[in-house]
């Protein structure tokens, strides 16, 4: 009850907020990109080893990242290039801020934890690009359970108390998602089932356009294909099918 007070309480500030925006006629790719400057600032803090500071910051980037596409909506300026460009200075904001902590971690002599910040590096990237690329190829892929918001939500968690741990979190968690979409995309392209449950939550609703990946963006060059069946269910194989794709989407592997 207590909490959901809160979220109400949240949504009618946050409704405020861009209702004063959209009626200032302020473009939300400024907002996007001022959302861009603070993940700037965020990484200094992590730099200089002000994990405080840093969560603050973080948490007002956050409310940029948040109300840029709402305000969009509401001024009936959503754009493609909107979607592209916010995605593209996502990635941007989470380079940065992990260039902060390889910073921090690199000053004390800690390379253990900067090779970790590269794994975490490498599944953030991973994460959007392969949903983007899956859906190239089939109508969506929003499997997994690490995505940006939630690394965002655990970043700050990290900066108020320890961030060591965060990092594990982060990394073990994001390339599993990574992993899930891969076996999630070759169920639905080759028609063989993957070993892990497959199952998407229900459709957003229309007119969510500033995801995760700029709506469905495709690699330059690529070539468009026809989607697959949208079979948003449960579906399971056998645990050989792990080792399929390990070793080359196609080697049977050893009898089990």
């Amino acid at each position: 009850m207590i909490s959901q007070k809160i979220g109400e309480g949240a949504q009618i500030i946050l409704r405020v907020i861009v209702k004063i925006l959209a009626v200032l006629h302020i473009n939300p790719n400024h907002l996007t990109f001022l959302g861009f400057v603070m993940s700037i600032a965020t990484a200094y803090a992590f730099a200089r080893g002000r994990f405080g500071a840093a969560g603050v910051i973080l948490i007002i980037a956050g409310l940029f990242d948040m109300v840029d596409g709402m305000v969009a909506r509401k001024a009936n300026s959503e754009t493609p290039f909107g979607a592209f460009f916010d995605s593209v200075m996502d990635r941007y904001s989470d380079l940065i801020m992990y260039l902060g902590l390889i910073i921090w971690y690199g000053q004390q002599d800690r390379m253990n934890y900067v090779v970790l910040v590269g794994v975490v590096m490498m599944g953030s990237v991973l994460t959007s690009y392969t949903r983007a690329r899956a859906e190239s190829l089939i109508p969506r892929c929003k499997v997994g359970f690490l995505e940006r918001p939630e690394r965002i939500v655990l970043l700050i968690i990290g900066s108020f108390y320890y961030m060591d741990p965060v990092l594990w979190v982060i990394a073990i968690f994001s390339n599993w998602t990574v992993v899930h979409r891969i076996l999630y995309t070759r169920a639905q392209t080759t028609g063989r089932p993957s070993w892990v449950i497959a199952h998407q939550a229900p459709q957003e609703e229309e007119g969510d356009r500033r995801q995760e990946t700029g709506d469905r963006s495709q690699e330059p060059g690529g070539r468009s294909q026809k989607s697959a069946p949208n079979t948003s269910v449960k579906i399971r194989q056998h645990p050989r099918d792990l080792w399929d794709v390990i070793c080359g989407m196609g080697f049977t592997g050893p009898p089990l």
